[in-house]
């Protein structure tokens, strides 16, 4: 079995997040989800879980950062080709998002853009051509 990914991320309002995240095609996991808590699947492998601040106080004693004031953590998801780091990225801004808060990232192995949630979160959707990078560090 693979190793999962759970970020967990504070939310000011669950309802909203949950529908953001939903609208780039992640489903909701009513398992692990209440009136506290959305479980967001991306995949098999990746999970987050949106918590209010104070379901969020349940886990740290320390203070919760304005993410969009204060830098919390990068999170960076990888897809398949170039066409689908802009796609979920246009989803992103059609559900509200803040496009492109990083620079974008252009190579010819690797594309990548960025998008802030709602809280603040930042989000990189990166493509990368393994094949390229696997030579380019096969070589020196």
């Amino acid at each position: 079995m693979s190793n999962l990914i759970f970020v967990n991320l504070p939310v000011v309002d669950l309802g909203r997040a949950t529908a953001f995240y939903e609208a780039l095609g992640a489903s909701k996991n009513p398992q692990f989800s209440d009136d506290t808590a959305s479980c967001i699947v991306f995949s098999d492998i990746i999970h987050v879980m949106l918590l209010t601040h104070d379901k969020y106080r349940e886990f740290t004693p320390k203070t919760i950062v304005d993410a969009r004031t204060s830098s919390e953590v990068l999170i960076c998801i990888s897809v398949e080709t170039r066409e689908e780091v802009d796609a979920l990225v246009a989803k992103a801004d059609a559900a509200g998002g803040k496009l492109d808060p990083c620079p974008k990232q252009q190579y010819d192995f690797m594309y990548g853009r960025s998008f802030e949630d709602m809280d603040g979160h930042i989000w990189e959707v990166m493509w990368m051509d393994v094949t390229t990078m696997t030579a380019m560090s096969d070589n020196g």
